[in-house]
């Protein structure tokens, strides 16, 4: 079994998640207003959500598919959130993702730890380009891709549809080149 490195922070530990961890994941992103501001989050959140998406991760790691990380503080290791990377390796790119509960936001945990993981996957996974995008109406998360160095790429346009609502997705992206320089 192919081990993830557990990521570190001023504040944060980033590591793999467990199933213990799903009862936290279950109140956070079943928070209306998490589920609200993510494409892939449902809500309800029912019960067995968390631990099937939890079991999913360590094969998809070892595809090369995924790196996923509970988001926790230190030093008491309980968790806040979750980042992760869904990497295409056929074009060496990777998309980023994260959500935090509603009680830590506005903190900078979010920006610290998507720092750490570009940071991570840039010197070990041989990337080209990390994206990220967000709805238009959650400023607050481009906010977090500006400060991770990520550049404005544009607009798609009533892209995706959250809950029988269209949404615009603003994208971001960061080449390593940039990456490198920052």
């Amino acid at each position: 079994m192919k081990t993830r490195e557990i990521l570190e922070t001023k504040r944060l530990i980033l590591r793999p998640f467990t199933v213990d961890d799903a009862a936290l994941v279950q109140k956070f992103a079943g928070d209306f207003s998490v589920a609200d501001t993510t494409l892939n989050i449902p809500y309800p959140y029912e019960d067995g959500i968390a631990e099937e998406w939890i079991s999913t991760h360590q094969d998809k790691y070892e595809s090369g598919e995924l790196i996923n990380y509970a988001i926790t503080l230190k030093p008491q290791n309980d968790i806040i959130g979750a980042i992760g990377l869904t990497v295409t390796k056929e074009f060496n790119r990777a998309e980023l993702g994260y959500w935090i509960g509603k009680p830590y936001w506005n903190q900078g945990y979010c920006t610290e730890a998507s720092i750490a993981l570009i940071d991570y996957a840039f010197k070990n996974h041989n990337l080209h380009k990390i994206t990220a995008n967000h709805f238009s109406r959650n400023p607050a998360s481009g906010k977090v891709m500006q400060k991770t160095g990520m550049k404005l790429e544009g607009t798609l346009r009533e892209h995706v549809k959250k809950w029988d609502k269209m949404e615009d997705l603003i994208m971001y992206g960061i080449l390593k080149s940039e990456w490198e320089i920052r």
